[in-house]
C-alpha cells in the first residue's frame, strides 16, 4: 500500500453518504458521472483516506464498459461485462453511489440470478494503448465468435450452420456440434 502524505490518514473504511453500506478497500463501487443521463461508473477501491478536515477520498482502479475502450462494444460483449483497466485516480468519497460485485467470468455464468449490482470481467485493458490481457478468448463456433453470457447459444447467430447443447463438464464450457 501506498504510504500517505503528510496531514492525511488511512481509514479502514467509508460508509457511503445516506446509507448504511460501508466500503472497504477492494470493495467495487459505482460511482455518480458527471452527467446525469449516463449510468455510474464502476471501481475498486484501492485506498481510503481522509486529510485534516475529514475529507475523505478513495484512490479508485477503473473498470472500461466495452463501449468505452477503443475498439468499442462488440457482438460477444455481454451487457454486464466490464475490463479492469491499469486508470487509477483519486475521487471524492462523495461520489461513491452504492456497492457492486465484479464477478469473475467463470462465477457470473454460474449465477442462479444476475442482480443489478453484478457485473463481470474476463480481460484486463491498458487505457493508453487500447491493449487487452489476455489478448485472446476462447471460441466456440467455427464462426469463431466468443460467447456471450447473455445469450442462450442454442444457434450460432453468425454461421446458422450448426446447433449448439452447452455442458459445463470440468469448470469449462465445451460443445457438441450437430450438423443439419
Amino acid at each position: 500500500m501506498a504510504k500517505t502524505k503528510p496531514g492525511k490518514k488511512d481509514l479502514d473504511s467509508y460508509t457511503i453518504k445516506g446509507t448504511n453500506k460501508v466500503v472497504k478497500v477492494g470493495d467495487c463501487v459505482l460511482m455518480r458521472p458527471a452527467e446525469s443521463e449516463k449510468p455510474p461508473y464502476v471501481a475498486r477501491v484501492e485506498k481510503i483516506e481522509a486529510d485534516h478536515r475529514n475529507n475523505v477520498r478513495v484512490r479508485v482502479r477503473w473498470y472500461y464498459r466495452p463501449e468505452e475502450s477503443i475498439g468499442g462494444r462488440r457482438q460477444f460483449h455481454g451487457a454486464k461485462e466490464l475490463f479492469l483497466s491499469d486508470h487509477y485516480d483519486m475521487q471524492s468519497a462523495h461520489t461513491i453511489e452504492g456497492k457492486c460485485i465484479v464477478h469473475s467470468f467463470k462465477n457470473y455464468t454460474k449465477l442462479e440470478n444476475v442482480g443489478a449490482e453484478d457485473y463481470f470481467c474476463r480481460f484486463e485493458y491498458k487505457a493508453a494503448t487500447g491493449a487487452f490481457t489476455p489478448d485472446r478468448v476462447a471460441v466456440y463456433c467455427k464462426c469463431e465468435m466468443p460467447y456471450n453470457p447473455d445469450d442462450l447459444m442454442v444457434q450460432c447467430e453468425g454461421c446458422k450452420d450448426c446447433e449448439f447443447r452447452w455442458t459445463l463438464y470440468s469448470d469449462s464450457l465445451v460443445y457438441s456440434v450437430m450438423k443439419h
